[in-house]
Formats: structure tokens, sequence, C-alpha cells
């Protein structure tokens, strides 16, 4: 027996265990301090009527044997695929059934898609980046190479034909930066990755925060990325759904990197090792792309893109530079004064009651960097942009 020694070269721990201890051992040494939470990305808006109502419904099914289910089809219902076809339509994207194999949310899939790919194929990702693309490759000691996300290309890297690569990571509208990808921009990526032979993990996660008229929300808005392209998606941001888990893989028929059928090894994966969604779940979902959900949930979207509003005007005031903020949940700023990450964060934990992300746990290129969420309560959110003036003034 031997164990998988490149678990010894993760962090001892994950980024937001790190910051809980922080945030703990502060509030036990200042039980009177009021604290607001803008760190992690976590929803607080309830989930709406129409996906209540869906779930009620297929929670009494499950109790009568007529209407009893058991065991699903390994891609997901038909009916939950058939209104996930259907929302790829409105964006001009036709997808096959078969194509999209519904999960438990996003997360799971960008580490789980690794069993495709043999080790020692190189990835690809950007830095700063979300940390479990980078712990998922180190938990299966793949090689990676990193790519120049900074303030000077918008912390939107767009590909160097010298630098080789067989598996991509891009996230658009981004985390942490809340930079978003233009058509053009992506069409290079997906001509780069056609050119090496490559396959692009493309995380969606926050494609309904997307407002900028012409902006993709999906990269098979790109032609050729059916050749080049996975997409993983979630509804956690775009439903509330993070305590209720469910998200999609769309893998196209059309790429076939060796020739090798992704789509029907994704599907053996995923008969082997998957169990599932629950049923009454998948209903909840597919009220999710129904008009009344879809426009319910735009609404709760609408609330956060406010609240991202009301932070990046009061970074704004202070003369801070920041991204994100407009199709993303997220803002993205630079430290006064020379402050590193973790400095800016005890100071802003300690001096003004707020709790948000250090950049530099998102990757090297993050250093100096911070990152705020608009996930929050939109009183609490106004209160918190206030006391971050206060304090940015008083640095």
């Amino acid at each position: 027996m031997k164990i998988n020694k490149c678990f010894a070269n993760l962090a001892q721990s994950y980024l937001f265990v790190d910051i809980a201890r922080k945030v703990d051992a502060y509030k036990t040494a200042h039980p009177e301090a009021d604290i607001i939470r803008l760190g992690i990305g976590d929803v607080t808006r309830p989930l709406v009527p129409p996906v209540v109502d869906a779930m009620v419904k297929a929670s009494e099914e499950m109790g009568r044997a007529e209407t009893f289910r058991g065991y699903e089809d390994e891609l997901g219902y038909p009916f939950l695929r058939e209104a996930i076809a259907g929302y790829y339509a409105q964006k001009g994207v036709k997808l096959a059934l078969d194509e999209i194999f519904v999960s438990d949310g996003a997360k799971s899939d960008t580490g789980n898609i690794l069993d495709l790919f043999e080790q020692d194929n190189t990835v690809l990702i950007p830095d700063p980046v979300f940390p479990a693309y980078v712990d998922a490759n180190m938990m299966s000691c793949r090689p990676i190479e990193y790519i120049n996300a900074n303030k000077e290309n918008g912390f939107l890297p767009l590909p160097n034909p010298g630098q080789k690569a067989d598996i991509i990571y891009i996230c658009s509208p981004n985390n942490p930066t809340g930079a978003s990808y233009t058509k053009a921009q992506l069409a290079q990526w997906v001509d780069y990755a056609n050119s090496m032979g490559a396959v692009i993990l493309y995380d969606a996660a926050y494609e309904a925060f997307v407002q900028t008229p012409g902006a993709p929300r999906s990269i098979y808005e790109v032609p050729g990325a059916e050749t080049c392209a996975i997409e993983i998606c979630s509804l956690s941001k775009t439903a509330g759904f993070t305590g209720t888990r469910c998200g999609y893989t769309i893998v196209p028929k059309a790429l076939r990197p060796e020739g090798a059928d992704l789509n029907a090894m994704w599907r053996r994966r995923q008969t082997t090792k998957y169990n599932g969604l629950p049923y009454v779940v998948q209903r909840a979902a597919q009220a999710v792309f129904s008009p009344a959900g879809m426009a319910a949930c735009q609404e709760n979207i609408a609330y956060y893109r406010q609240n991202a509003g009301v932070i990046s005007a009061a970074l704004t005031e202070a003369g801070v530079w920041h991204t994100g903020g407009v199709d993303s949940p997220y803002i993205w700023l630079e430290c006064p004064g020379g402050l590193d990450s973790w400095a800016f964060f005890d100071r802003l934990l300690g001096e003004a009651g707020i709790v948000g992300t250090p950049g530099v746990g998102f990757g090297r290129n993050g250093e100096g960097y911070f990152r705020l969420t608009a996930f929050g309560d939109a009183a609490r959110t106004a209160e918190a942009a206030t006391r971050l003036k206060d304090f940015l003034k008083a640095l």
C-alpha cells in the first residue's frame, strides 16, 4: 500500500478554512464586534417560489406508489435536460439531449472530468484562479503551467502560441476577479485549443450575471468551440442552489481528441462513479428554466448586482482600482497603501469589521489584491460600503 504523495504538495488547509479560523479567533477576542461578511461567495436570497412549489410537488409524488421514482437515467431526467437545452437555444446554441449530463455541481465536475485524461497531460491554469482547479490537479499529480492574469491585461490573459498545453481551465465571468472575456477574446482561446489539440474546461457558473450586450454566456457561442471545449455550469449562483445542489456538464459529440469519444467516456465514468441527483432536486431545477422561474431568479441576481454596484461605487469614491461587479458578483480590488493581501484582510477586519478574501489565496498574482462579494443582505452591504469608504480614507 502506498499513499498518494501528491497530497503533500497541497496547502495544509483550504483557503476559506483559514479565513474562518481567523474570523473565529477575532470574534473570540472581540465578542462585541459587528462583523459583515463579504468573503465566501455563498448566496443569501431564498429559493424562488416556482422552485419551492416544484420541490413540494415532487416530494409528494415520491410518497405515492404511482408516481414514485427510483434510479434515474444516468444523464439526468429527460425533462431537465430538455429544459437546459431550451435555455441554451435562447443563446443560439443547439445541444443534443445526450450531450447534457446533470450533476451535483460545477465544483465536482471540474475535478471529476480529469478522469478522462492521462496524468501526464500539461494543465494550463490562469493565475489568480479558483483554488479547486489547482488542488484537483495537484491531487492527481498532473504537471501545471500558469498563465499570468494581471492588472495590465485586465485579469483576462490571452493564449501564448509558444506555450504548450493539453488541458486549459477558463472561468468567465471569472472567480475571483469578476472579469469577463469578450466573444473575440474567447475566440482566440478556441483557436489556440483547436490548433494545439487541447481541451478547454470552461466554467460558466456565473453566466447568468452577464448583462453586457453581445457578451458571451456560453463558450459554444464561439464557432469551433464544440471541437475543443467542455462546458461546466451550476445553478448555485443562477438560482441560489448552493444548499440544494445541481449542475450540469456539456460534452459535445464533436469533441473527439485523438479520435476518442469523450462524450461516451464521460457517460461511462458517470455510470460507474456517480449516483445521480435526486428527483426532487431535478424537478426544482426544471422550474428554474421555466419563464416564471427565470424571471424570479433574475430578480435575485439583480439584487446581488445592485449590491456589487454599491461596493464598486464606494471603491470608486475612495479612488481604489478594481474590476468586476458588472457582469459578476465579485469585486477584485487593488490593496491600497502597498499592503499585502493578508495585511489588508487583518486591517479590514480589525478596523472596519468586514471580512473579505485575500487575493494571494487565489495564486501568486493575487498578492496585493482582495476579493469582495455581493451576495449579502442589501442593508448590510450598504453598511459595509460606508465602513469601507471610511476605512480607506483613513489608511
